[in-house]
């Protein structure tokens, strides 16, 4: 299988490489490991706001390090959590004696070595919370929410939380507000073709030419159902549906939609999707405030999108409005 790189057991280091080479006023590398991107000017006397995970998914999540967002960002091969040791350091260099909130998906490598690296923090003096993105609703049932995956939904987070951390507010006022963002992000994908792991050389999974997998998670987890392809409105209508399910809206209420390619899925057809979601949405009197259509969180080159809703009350609103600076997303 054809990948566009070197050494495949350099791929995170060399993408890193070029990463910080085209922003260097944006990022800084740290860390024993070069595994830690940090915003190269750190905002003192706030909360600070970490993250991390495995490659592959960018701009997840090492590319919303940047003003009214993300702090720092521990880094994973690909699909890989990160080591404890810089998780440890994106603590360490965004901390400013106001808190530390980590945020990041539900996973359970992510989530042994964030608590680990949450312990040593706190004994070295620092205050630390924790909030997990559960938005993949194909992953577990409602009644077992706290069991699901994080995937899109979490860049919703990273907005609302940067911006209540940007205006000031206290360590638990943050993770109120990301617990916040968390309840109200729903989130479901489907897939048209696999990605390759570099390391590997080989897809993650198999699909038959004109098969899909509808619900699949970002690394390949199994979704609902597989079956043959249906048209955009059709898969756009259960989507919907299966969301709507949790986030009732209709009549006045006013929602963000994030349309996300998980990697090869062009902007046309992202637009086409967008088309049916908005017509669904005209039709309930639901309002779509600012949304959110490109690449947010992907799977390596794999085929397919997710979508994402968020529902907005006058606060969380505000938030998503509220100015932000990244390389892949800024909000003026």
């Amino acid at each position: 299988m054809k990948k566009i790189c070197n050494d495949p057991q350099r791929y995170v280091d060399e993408m890193l490489d070029g990463l910080c080479a085209a922003h260097p006023h944006r990022y800084q590398r740290l860390g024993d490991s070069g595994r830690v991107l940090a915003r190269a000017r750190q905002a003192e006397a706030k909360v600070a706001i970490v993250t991390g995970g495995g490659s592959g998914h960018l701009p997840l999540f090492h590319g919303y390090v940047g003003a009214g967002l993300v702090d720092a960002c521990a880094i994973g091969n690909v699909f890989a959590g990160p080591r404890v040791a810089d998780c440890l350091t994106a603590m360490q260099v965004s901390h400013h004696n106001a808190g530390v909130l980590q945020l990041y998906g539900n996973y359970g490598g992510d989530r042994m070595n964030f608590e680990m690296a949450a312990e040593m923090a706190e004994l070295e003096g620092m205050e630390v919370t924790q909030v997990r993105m559960t938005d993949d609703v194909a992953s577990a049932p409602q009644q077992e929410a706290h069991k699901r995956r994080g995937v899109a939904g979490l860049v919703y987070a990273y907005k609302m939380a940067g911006a209540k951390a940007a205006a000031g507010a206290s360590l638990r006022e943050v993770t109120a507000t990301a617990q916040k963002t968390v309840s109200a992000v729903r989130s479901i994908g489907v897939a048209l073709s696999p990605c390759i792991v570099p390391e590997s050389g080989t897809p993650a999974f198999t699909l038959d030419n004109n098969e899909i997998a509808f619900g699949m998670g970002i690394h390949g987890e199994p979704g609902i159902w597989r079956g043959e392809m249906r048209s955009a409105d059709t898969l756009v209508h259960e989507m919907l549906d299966r969301l709507l399910e949790e986030i009732p809206a209709g009549r006045g209420e006013r929602l963000s939609v994030m349309v996300n390619s998980l990697g090869a899925t062009p902007l046309e057809e992202l637009y086409i999707i967008y088309r049916s979601v908005a017509q669904r949405m005209a039709d309930r009197q639901v309002s779509l405030v600012q949304p959110l259509i490109g690449r947010y969180a992907t799977s390596m080159e794999m085929s397919g999108f997710s979508l994402s809703l968020c529902a907005l009350d006058s606060e969380l609103e505000d938030l998503l409005s509220a100015p932000a600076s990244s390389p892949f997303w800024s909000q003026p």
